[in-house]
């Protein structure tokens, strides 16, 4: 079992193949204004520094890091495929995510994630993010949960 995290643009055609799977996921879930993921084209013009995991060569997941002004990282698009998970692959992404982080300056991550995304909170908390308030341009959403992680 051969894996690999590549860094590579989210519009390349497996990078944006997950994504619009993770969309098609989130979209039925959650009201229209709870939603706060960036689209392909998004992730390309806020340069997203975007990563795709392999396993034998196949695409199995992908996830990405926001960098503001070296003050703080914001995980986007984290996403492993239903045929994928229960590998320890998300944990193998986020900290490849954290190390990038590290080595841009930056020692705190933060993430927004709905609040039916159970699978995701409990890997978000078992590795040692804890819940906080919005942050950035979010506001209070019943429907979000936000989450940070010191990484010095």
């Amino acid at each position: 079992m051969a894996i690999t995290i590549c860094h590579e643009s989210p519009d390349t055609h497996e990078a944006a193949a997950l994504v619009r799977e993770l969309d098609a996921y989130l979209l039925p879930l959650y009201p229209l204004e709870s939603h706060h993921g960036l689209d392909v084209s998004a992730l390309v013009a806020e340069r997203v520094s975007f990563f795709v995991l392999r396993l034998d060569g196949v695409a199995a997941g992908c996830g990405g890091v926001k960098i503001y002004a070296g003050e703080y990282g914001e995980l986007k698009r984290m996403y492993i495929r239903p045929a994928y998970r229960e590998r320890g692959l998300s944990r193998l992404l986020l900290h490849h995510i954290e190390g990038f982080t590290r080595a841009q300056g930056v020692n705190l991550l933060r993430l927004e994630t709905g609040v039916l995304q159970d699978a995701a909170i409990g890997l978000y908390r078992t590795m040692g993010f804890i819940e906080v308030g919005p942050f950035g341009a979010y506001k209070l959403d019943p429907q979000s949960i936000f989450f940070e992680k010191w990484l010095g």
